[in-house]
């Protein structure tokens, strides 16, 4: 199973982007979903996680400029990014939580002025 994520691009800092990543309706609605990321030399993170009961985690690096949701009739989960900074720039990735061999390409966001 391949999930694919988008809505990335390019953005200055303070700019905002709204990421998306469709997932196959089955794995979407028994899972807790989030999204990782990996910038440039650095390991994996976890970015924030949206379970099927509606509770929402975040790292703290974007407490409060991140809003993670789902939308269970198009089994989409979306990632809200504001503010975004230079710190932001990396692949993002959507998976279930914890993360399970789900393939997929992730998005470039890139945060530069």
């Amino acid at each position: 199973v391949q999930l694919q994520a988008s809505g990335g691009g390019l953005v200055q800092p303070g700019g905002s982007l709204r990421l998306s990543c469709v997932v196959p309706e089955k794995i979407f609605s028994r899972n807790t979903m989030a999204w990782f990321r990996v910038a440039p030399g650095k390991q994996r993170e976890l970015v924030a996680y949206s379970a099927t009961g509606g509770s929402t985690w975040y790292a703290t690096p974007v407490k409060g400029r991140a809003s993670i949701s789902r939308d269970n009739v198009k089994h989409t989960l979306y990632l809200q990014m504001d503010s975004l900074e230079p710190v932001d720039t990396a692949v993002y990735y959507c998976n279930t939580f914890p993360m399970s061999n789900l393939g997929g390409q992730g998005t470039q966001v890139t945060v530069s002025s």
